[in-house]
């Protein structure tokens, strides 16, 4: 929980990635607090009332999991919101005709896109979810101990550089709404 907080305030795209981390590590614990307080919890380190806060939260995220039935497989819609919001960003960036150099990013990235687009069957709702997959599916495929392509790696490392540019133009969009909301 404490993670998740750092990353939300700092890296929107660290935090996205981290949070479909959290949601396959309760997957793997079959949704039982117990076991996740017994096997995960305890590896923070915490006491008091920040013990019992990360807890807390661990119990609200399967609750949360459970009612947007997404046991088995999906994104909480928390996330996927997120997801949708820098979405709605890139495509507000790309008729931006200041953004050169975002436009210049997307078009470098957006072969690799159309691949995995290909790979995947067309089935993710957005370029920028297409990119959070990519990445993820490569974390999970070095996890299993499996050896990832030449291409996979540059295609990773061109979303990655993608959504780190579209991640600080989120943050910046983030801090001007901060400044401008009344008090």
């Amino acid at each position: 929980m404490i993670v998740a907080k750092e990353k939300r305030q700092s890296n929107i795209i660290e935090y996205i990635l981290y949070m479909w981390q959290v949601e396959d590590l309760i997957r793997a614990y079959q949704f039982d607090i117990e076991a996740i307080k017994k096997n995960v919890i305890p590896q923070y380190n915490l006491s008091g009332d920040i013990l019992k806060e990360t807890t807390d939260w661990y119990d609200n995220l399967i609750e949360m999991m459970t009612l947007e039935q997404i046991k088995e497989k999906g994104h909480m819609q928390v996330i996927s919101n997120l997801v949708n919001d820098l979405d709605r960003l890139h495509r507000e960036l790309l008729k931006e005709p200041k953004e050169i150099a975002y436009r210049h990013i997307y078009n470098a990235t957006l072969p690799f896109i159309n691949e995995f687009d290909e790979k995947t069957g067309k089935t993710l709702s957005n370029e920028i979810e297409l990119c959070f997959t990519g990445i993820y599916s490569r974390f999970l495929l070095k996890l299993q101990g499996k050896d990832v392509s030449k291409g996979t790696e540059e295609a990773i490392k061109a979303f990655s550089g993608f959504l780190a540019f579209i991640g600080g133009k989120f943050h910046e969009e983030q801090e001007a709404e901060k400044t401008q909301a009344p008090e």
